[in-house]
């Protein structure tokens, strides 16, 4: 096993025995929650930070496939899996729709188009209540599989959860070693060079959004399967701002950051909400400090500051060469 690829084994195997060893469902289902996070902020990572593309608007994949799936098998008569197929596939093929328009733009117009996007379908599924419920949303979404994983038990929902986590790993990691995923990172650098080379950067960006989608839509899934019921508030540009700041606290960029942050937003969430009452001042005091601190992301920041202690070390004495005898 590489060095690489250790510590995300690691990881994901630490999780994996958290309901061996902890004394509440509470925590596997925080653990599943840290995990279907993280799939969604791998999913946004891919246009912060390999594509160079902000968005503001990324809880509309997310969003779009929890809706779908929720009222393909509480309304449509699907089972399960059946629905979950179809509302991954309905998700991507309105996110092509989507890309038509957004990738039209780079920096503050995709943010601000991103966002449109998002407020438009946000609005939609609030007020279109003949088949979104709503603001009181789509509840009873049944978990597929139940004539074979017994998926109601919160332990066996959590190892699918990381199933698709370490899946998603997998796949990012090889994307972004690829000649694919190198070109990229150029399109985000230096586009018109790209352009002049015989690169088509749209194309690119293309690939990059809808690999962002559909890994976004793989999230909704599990969150609709794991709360088994959806609301508005998921596709709120709230939504959006909260997945953002999960890749940007942990290093936008980096495998290993969206997985960092996602643990810590929803560490925070959870857990800080427990004893503090004005939670939401510890999270904006904690990405304060981030940001100050360690600018780049957590991950960034350990590394440079790994590097900055072996530069202190003491280098080795050299050895000692004994002198020859004059008298030979």
């Amino acid at each position: 096993m590489s060095a690489r690829v250790l510590p995300f084994a690691v990881a994901l195997a630490a999780m994996a025995m958290v309901p061996l060893v902890a004394s509440s469902p509470f925590y596997v289902n925080l653990t599943s929650q840290v995990a279907i996070a993280a799939i969604g902020a791998l999913g946004l990572n891919v246009l912060v930070g390999h594509a160079g593309l902000n968005s503001l608007g990324y809880a509309v994949f997310p969003g779009l496939a929890a809706y779908l799936v929720a009222w393909l098998s509480t309304v449509g008569g699907f089972d399960a899996v059946s629905a979950g197929l179809l509302a991954l596939g309905g998700t991507l093929a309105v996110s092509g729709v989507f890309a038509l328009v957004a990738l039209r733009t780079t920096g503050l117009g995709f943010v601000m188009i991103t966002m449109a996007l998002c407020q438009i379908v946000w609005g939609a599924a609030y007020r279109w209540t003949s088949v979104t419920g709503g603001d009181n949303g789509l509840s009873g979404v049944p978990r597929p599989g139940a004539s074979v994983l017994p998926l109601e038990r919160p332990e066996v929902f959590l190892w699918l959860c990381l199933c698709v986590l370490g899946l998603a790993l997998l796949q990012l990691g090889r994307f972004f070693d690829s000649p694919l995923g190198v070109a990229l990172r150029g399109t985000r650098d230096q586009p018109r060079r790209m352009s002049a080379l015989g690169y088509d950067v749209w194309r690119i960006r293309f690939v990059a959004w809808m690999l962002a989608a559909g890994w976004g839509a793989a999230a909704g899934l599990l969150y609709a399967w794991y709360h088994q019921f959806v609301s508005p508030h998921m596709m709120a540009v709230t939504a959006s701002a909260e997945v953002l700041l999960m890749v940007v606290a942990g290093g936008a960029g980096t495998l290993a950051g969206p997985l960092i942050g996602a643990a810590l937003v929803v560490l925070l969430k959870n857990l800080a909400s427990i004893w503090i009452e004005r939670w939401v001042m510890l999270l904006g005091f904690t990405f304060v400090v981030i940001v100050l601190v360690m600018p780049d992301g957590i991950v960034p920041g350990f590394h440079r500051l790994r590097a900055a202690l072996a530069r202190l070390k003491p280098s080795a004495a050299p050895a000692l060469v004994p002198r020859e005898r004059a008298d030979g």
